[in-house]
């Protein structure tokens, strides 16, 4: 929202005036009054809510950030988040909502929902962990049994329509509510109306299961370009589908993360948070760069007669321990996102070493060669300088090209997540491995 029109809207909360800003409001995408909200405290956002219907103030909820959405339920009794908000939204946006509450209070929310169903299918799905395909996905779907006939089948999915917002696909299942097809909806108007279902579904869709990890059904959407994906159980029976709307925000939640954690930063944490939250989120990773600076120090200082006697060394070593950091960060960088692709895995590590010592090999050559180079012309041939420190690059090069892939790759074997060994980790290693190699060659050339 622009900061003209919040400041508006700012100004209609501050004088109280319901009318002008519920006109204003009328005319605002449920995502802009959200933007709206977030920027507001607890009271003036209860303010904004009372002015919308259900259906809009169910689906500004839904779109807010969490901490502004867990400030303004704080402040609102059990009764009011469930028969103002959770009465009117899709089962897997409501789990969303009362997941983050303590169980006293999704206990209360819960008994003050009106429809048992609704009710019953939330404390379901509240079962699931939140990173699985069960965790993620809603219950509201048309489903049809691959025995009806067209006109029953017609009549049914008019029926289950009604409280659906979208329709995505139409799933057919047997007696036993196991998963057996989708039904096109052009077959439908197509068949002879004493057709089957099960005579023209398409059969054994794509589905996940229940526990099936979140990371795992963003790439099945992804590759086969779906819209929506049925979730089944251990025996087969539909429980739930996942839309491409839920996954683009996991997508973007776990890209955020992997970016805070290849940026050192060991916590969730968003710009608008307080100090104390930044402070905690910073600081472990700046320790450890502090130890591996007291760690390089001390390297450095058990040369200090290499030093006297060869001054000029001191001068390549933020280039031997920038290299080595931004060779390993860009090494370690293609295997997260071949991982997280999936066009990587754990058990090519083989092949991928390889093909990185190939490309590491390459890379060294030329930059030790431009660097002797200019050395050989600075400090002449004979100059230990010229010589230890395009090998030291060379094996710095190597070391950490091979390095920033290994483990990465390792991680990902150990169910660790793998973003961690991009940014400081990568680079604080490469660092003190890359003095380590520079003043053990410069000793022996010496």
């Amino acid at each position: 929202m622009e900061n003209e029109e919040l400041k508006k809207v700012s100004e209609l909360i501050e004088q109280k005036d319901s009318d002008r800003l519920k006109e204003v409001l009328k005319d605002l995408h449920p995502t802009d009054i959200a933007e709206l909200c977030n920027e507001l405290n607890a009271e003036e956002a209860r303010f904004v809510y009372l002015l919308l219907d259900n259906e809009k103030a169910a689906d500004v909820l839904v779109e807010m950030d969490e901490d502004a959405r867990k400030r303004f339920l704080d402040i609102l009794p059990s009764e009011t988040i469930a028969k103002r908000f959770v009465d009117y939204m899709d089962s897997d946006d409501a789990v969303d909502i009362i997941r983050d509450m303590d169980e006293d209070k999704q206990e209360e929310v819960l008994s003050h929902i009106e429809d048992i169903e609704q009710a019953g299918d939330i404390v379901d799905l509240l079962k699931y962990d939140e990173d699985t395909a069960g965790g993620l996905m809603g219950t509201e779907m048309v489903i049809v049994n691959e025995n009806w006939s067209m006109p029953e089948c017609l009549r049914e999915m008019r029926l289950q329509a009604e409280d659906m917002d979208e329709i995505y696909y139409v799933y057919v299942v047997d007696d036993d509510e196991r998963l057996q097809g989708v039904f096109p909806l052009k077959k439908m108007i197509t068949s002879p109306s004493v057709s089957k279902v099960k005579h023209v579904m398409k059969k054994d869709p794509i589905s996940v299961h229940v526990d099936t990890p979140i990371e795992d059904v963003v790439q099945v959407i992804e590759k086969y370009d779906l819209v929506a994906l049925p979730v089944i159980d251990s025996i087969g029976r539909l429980v739930g589908r996942i839309t491409v709307d839920d996954v683009m925000d996991e997508v973007r939640e776990q890209a955020e993360r992997d970016y805070q954690l290849a940026s050192g930063l060991s916590q969730d944490v968003e710009s608008d948070d307080n100090v104390f939250r930044q402070t905690t989120a910073r600081l472990p990773w700046l320790l450890i760069g502090i130890l591996g600076g007291i760690g390089n120090s001390i390297i450095l200082g058990n040369f200090d007669t290499t030093f006297a006697a060869h001054p000029e060394m001191a001068l390549y070593i933020p280039l031997i321990g920038g290299t080595g950091g931004n060779v390993g960060t860009q090494s370690s960088a293609l295997v997260v996102q071949g991982l997280a692709n999936n066009s990587l895995s754990v058990e090519n590590t083989f092949k991928q070493i390889m093909k990185e010592s190939v490309v590491a090999l390459i890379n060294a050559t030329i930059i030790s060669m431009l660097v002797y180079i200019y050395n050989f012309v600075r400090f002449g041939a004979n100059a230990t300088v010229s010589y230890s420190v395009s090998i030291s690059l060379f094996a710095v090069v190597m070391f950490a090209s091979i390095f920033g892939t290994l483990v990465p790759l390792t991680l990902e074997k150990l169910k660790i997540d793998p973003a961690i060994a991009t940014g400081p980790f990568i680079s604080i290693t490469n660092d003190i491995m890359g003095m380590l190699l520079y003043m053990g060659i410069t000793v022996l050339l010496a």
